[in-house]
């Protein structure tokens, strides 16, 4: 029994199978810039330095690389009305623009995007437990969010792109 564990742990390793969540930064350290108060700042920065062996450090100038956001657009669409002209569902959409660079201004990711979207229906009769349910969703988008995030920064070369 431990023999077959033993092989399968070798065969797992050797294929380059790691957990979710698990991620290689090709960067030593890397500045965030966003202001330090920043709740988006501070869920990335946790999700690095849990993850990763990466340093968030405090300026540009001290870091290999910098996440530069460009973008961060949290929309509720509505996406239909029952007769009543009531809204029956929502579409939550958040959108988030970054670039990875260095001091010297050379891209290693170039102008990226995430979109995610959740849908999310309506019901006037439970007005709390959607407001309930609609962070949640929230919640959800960020994290999910924040994964993308870490495999595009872990896919980053450390040369240059195009440029």
């Amino acid at each position: 029994m431990r023999a077959l564990l033993l092989v399968a742990a070798l065969v797992l390793a050797g294929c380059g199978f790691h957990l979710r969540g698990s991620f290689s930064l090709p960067f030593d350290t890397l500045y965030i810039a966003q202001p330090e108060a920043s709740e988006l700042r501070a869920v990335i920065k946790r999700n690095i330095e849990a993850a990763t062996h990466t340093r968030i450090v405090g300026t540009a100038a001290e870091a290999q690389a910098s996440l530069i956001i460009l973008g961060d657009q949290i929309q509720k669409k509505i996406m239909s009305l029952n007769s009543a002209g009531r809204v029956r569902e929502y579409q939550l959409e958040r959108t988030f623009v970054f670039m990875v660079a260095n001091a010297q201004g050379w891209e290693f990711v170039p102008q990226s995007t995430i979109r995610i979207t959740r849908e999310m229906t309506f019901d006037d009769a439970a007005v709390l437990s959607k407001q309930a349910e609609e962070s949640l969703l929230w919640r959800d988008i960020q994290n999910d969010m924040v994964q993308q995030l870490m495999r595009r920064l872990a896919a980053a070369k450390l040369k240059p792109a195009d440029g």
